[in-house]
């Protein structure tokens, strides 16, 4: 598996371009804005066409390109249903404090717990973590004896994702990285919303705010 990482917009979030190894097809997780300026050049460098967009949570700077991106490539947009509310602009511009225009963003799947979906040759587990906020969602892939998780704002190295936003909830958080994440082989790479990627055997012996 080959795992690209773009940290996009005004808060470096981080966009992941994610194809199977030799594969000329690839995945989009996450969409941040700028997504659909600097997305596009990396694919067409890299002769690859986008088979979807995955989006961990509905908050905007995670979601901010991810329509204008879509449209460009026609690629469907996949999401947790239990924060549709959070992909639509206006309560954007309410609940989220966000000055910045942003469109609607229209989800064409919705993911469900457990579901393994099939893009760009990979097969993605959906893995429903709330607690960061509703709708929440990582993403399993597994490709030879690489496997990847690619949490959201879930969990990042040694640290958690806040839970002071709309209908965010910290005990809720932390039974979802207890029983989604912890559950997980060591050897697992952890992919977070922001900053560098660490291990699910790291975090159970260093994260300071959840323990196993």
């Amino acid at each position: 598996m080959q795992v690209e990482t773009l940290p996009l917009g005004p808060i470096d979030t981080n966009a992941y371009v994610v194809r199977a190894n030799g594969s000329s097809e690839a995945i989009v997780i996450d969409a941040p804005f700028d997504a659909e300026e600097e997305i596009p050049p990396f694919l067409q460098e890299n002769d690859l066409s986008l088979k979807a967009i995955f989006l961990t949570h509905g908050h905007w700077d995670h979601i901010g390109g991810a329509a204008k991106l879509a449209a460009q490539f026609d690629a469907p947009i996949i999401a947790g249903e239990d924060g549709k509310e959070l992909y639509d602009a206006e309560f954007q511009m309410r609940h989220m404090y966000l000055s910045t225009p942003i469109d609607d963003t229209k989800i064409a799947v919705y993911a469900h717990d457990g579901d393994t979906l099939e893009y760009a040759g990979l097969k993605i587990k959906c893995l429903e973590v709330p607690g960061h906020c509703p709708g929440s969602f990582a993403y399993l892939i597994s490709d030879g004896d690489e496997t990847c998780l690619f949490s959201g704002d879930l969990i990042f190295e040694n640290s958690v994702g806040r839970t002071d936003f709309w209908r965010g909830d910290f005990a809720t958080l932390e039974n979802s990285i207890k029983q989604k994440i912890y559950t997980l082989p060591d050897s697992t790479v952890i992919y977070p919303g922001h900053g560098i990627f660490t291990y699910v055997g790291d975090e159970k012996k260093q994260n300071p705010f959840v323990r196993p």
